[in-house]
């Protein structure tokens, strides 16, 4: 069984595509991330009403991009993100790895102040308060000067009605609070100015908030190591005094490394809940179920949960690996761990629960890729894992668990970090074998054997010198409809490369992959994720996350005999809002009857017309459809089309 098998089923029953100069993918990373919230390499949230409608809006700070905005689309008591307007266009992403938002100037907006590579910013708010335009004020601050990823956060710690400043350092953990020697119109910052907290470990990720509802700034720092490290002001208000309480957060943040935090009333009640962000990428959220003064922490899985990020170097295979009939998600990953998510949605929406358990003896090394297949006959599922050293591994499904044998590949290694596809390439009825490595470069090892003995035979040169530049990782699919199987290629650089199987000779082709491209080594893999009959795209990236590529291709049904190949029709816009125009050229016959199922096959909207009419356009006014994804099937006198539509909301 292959990673596309049920493509090479559905080909045969599909006689004669129309072809589209380019694969019309949309992306859709929902399908791996239902909450909508992206998962970036040490993760940094902030909250802070930018839009100025009285709810908090979020922030990602992360290490390799420009902050992420995320805005409250709900309310106060029950927020919604969704990726808003890119108030940080212009920012550059050294200056800014973590963003907090105070009125620095009193102005009555919210600016930025930023830290990063580049050492401590300040982002002046010059828009207004509910359309933030930032502009970096270069020389503002003085203090610092030459230190690299500076974390802050303020707050008016002495109460004379300005901001203070907190410093987290990276490299030292140290902890300083400085405070405001200017105004609450012009702040000034000095290193005479300044309380050393402490230091907490590698890469304190501070935050104050008033945690104990007593009037006065308390202190939460996070960092590299597990865990946080509380300072409650057990002064006054203008008269802090930093005392370190040891169990305030105990067992909160012991499973994730660089956490760091906010606390933000997300739910509107009244009191102060935690979110907090981590070296991997998923954010963690602590409810508050105490009081304003006592607080009382519940793990809160589902609000930011539901996002797939394995920590690091995903590549995705698919298969049905329990026999339910829908696409199971294997996957390698940095460490080397073999991670297998069970599909428990359907053929049409998956939903993801990890069970991974039962494949911990399939690590060998770090950076572990993974196939699955029956390579003896016997129908269970076999896996053969690439790792960082180049080797092959295979292991045999005994249906208890899994036996490694040692002698399968032995002798055969293919350079750094090999990638394994498996594959019926040749059309024989048993896998096959297709093998990237870390130099770029695509090796063809065919089973001679049949599908209950296989025999391992490398094909020189088959790829024809396929080099994609750096780390290799193939996937196949039939994505012409031509009865044979074209390839994607992923790389180093996030792109890739697709060839186009041409009678055996491999065609570079620039446009079938154009507009996707994911992160670093981006690792391509092919199943039907939305049931509709073609290859869907996953990537996986080096930060552990996944990103899909729904396939927008027409799909052709049976046509009957002797009749035209050419389908002839165009439906636009696609997508829609209210009304759908359908062309129809001479070449495509007379127009019989036209149907709109929704993808799990449901019909809701049918119509009638006379053969007689000539090839004409039609207008369909379809406002009472909800968004979504939709199958027209166009039946006339020459052929049957089906093509998929998709309708925004109005």
């Amino acid at each position: 069984m292959s990673k596309i098998y049920q493509f090479v089923i559905f080909i045969s029953f599909v006689l004669a595509p129309a072809l589209l100069p380019a694969q019309p993918w949309v992306q859709n990373d929902a399908i791996f991330n239902p909450n909508g919230i992206p998962s970036l390499s040490f993760s940094q949230p902030r909250f802070a009403d930018l839009d100025g409608d009285g709810d908090p809006d979020m922030v990602i700070g992360n290490i390799s991009d420009k902050p992420f905005y995320m805005e409250n689309v709900g309310t106060a008591e029950e927020p919604q993100f969704a990726s808003g307007e890119d108030y940080f266009a212009e920012i550059n992403y050294l200056d800014a790895e973590v963003a907090v938002f105070a009125d620095l100037d009193n102005d009555g907006d919210l600016d930025m102040i930023s830290g990063g590579f580049s050492g401590l910013s300040y982002f002046e708010n010059t828009g207004n308060v509910t359309n933030p335009v930032f502009e970096k004020q270069s020389g503002f601050f003085t203090i610092l000067a030459g230190i690299n990823y500076p974390v802050p956060d303020l707050a008016d710690v002495d109460d004379d009605g300005d901001l203070d400043l907190v410093i987290g350092l990276s490299e030292d953990g140290m902890v300083k609070i400085y405070e405001n020697t200017g105004t609450a119109e012009e702040a000034g910052f000095t290193e005479a100015d300044v309380i050393e907290i402490g230091d907490v470990g590698l890469y304190a990720y501070p935050c104050f908030a008033d945690l104990d509802n007593d009037g006065d700034i308390d202190l939460l720092v996070g960092r590299d190591g597990y865990g946080f490290r509380y300072y409650e002001n057990t002064g006054t208000p203008s008269n802090a005094e930093w005392t370190y309480i040891q169990n305030a957060f105990e067992g909160m943040g012991n499973e994730t490394y660089w956490n760091s935090p906010d606390l933000i009333d997300l739910n509107g009640n009244g009191t102060l809940d935690l979110i907090f962000g981590t070296a991997s990428g998923p954010l963690v959220y602590y409810e508050n179920v105490g009081t304003p003064e006592v607080a009382e922490w519940q793990l809160n899985e589902s609000f930011f949960g539901g996002g797939i990020d394995i920590g690091g170097a995903s590549n995705p295979f698919f298969v049905d690996y329990d026999g339910d009939g829908d696409l199971d998600m294997f996957t390698g990953s940095q460490m080397g761990d073999i991670k297998y998510f069970e599909n428990t949605g359907t053929i049409y929406g998956p939903s993801w629960s990890e069970k991974s358990e039962s494949f911990t003896s399939l690590k060998h090394s770090i950076y572990s890729d993974v196939a699955v297949g029956d390579l003896n006959g016997d129908g269970r599922l076999d896996a053969v894992v690439g790792d960082l050293s180049g080797n092959l591994f295979y292991h045999q499904n005994t249906g208890f668990g899994f036996n490694y044998i040692e002698s399968t590949f032995t002798g055969m290694s293919y350079g750094g970090w090999s990638s394994p596809c498996l594959v019926d390439l040749d059309n024989d009825e048993d896998l096959d074998l297709v093998v990237g490595n870390e130099s770029g470069q695509v090796f063809y090892i065919e089973n001679q054997g049949d599908i209950q003995q296989a025999v391992w035979v490398e094909i020189a040169n088959y790829f024809g010198g396929i080099d994609v530049g750096s780390n290799a990782v193939p996937a196949f699919a039939d994505l012409d409809f031509d009865g044979d199987l074209d390839m994607a290629v992923g790389n180093i650089s996030g792109n890739v490369k697709y060839f186009e199987n041409q009678d055996g000779n491999w065609v570079p082709n620039n446009f079938v992959m154009a507009g996707v491209s994911g992160g670093q080594n981006t690792s391509p893999g092919f199943g039907d994720l939305d049931g509709d009959g073609d290859a869907d795209l996953a990537l996986g990236n080096y930060d552990g996350t996944f990103n899909y590529f729904q396939n927008m291709e027409i799909v052709m049904g049976l046509q009957h005999e002797n009749k035209s190949k050419t389908a002839g029709v165009s439906l636009f816009p696609n997508p829609f809002t209210q009304q759908l125009n359908i062309a129809l050229q001479e070449s495509a016959g007379r127009l019989k009857s036209l149907k709109i199922r929704n993808i799990g096959g449901q019909m809701l909207f049918a119509r009638d017309y006379h053969a007689e009419k000539a090839f004409s356009s039609l207008s369909l006014r379809l406002d009472f459809l909800p968004a979504g994804l939709y199958i027209i099937e166009l039946v006339t006198d020459k052929q049957i089309i089906n093509q998929k539509v998709m309708k925004n909301e109005k």
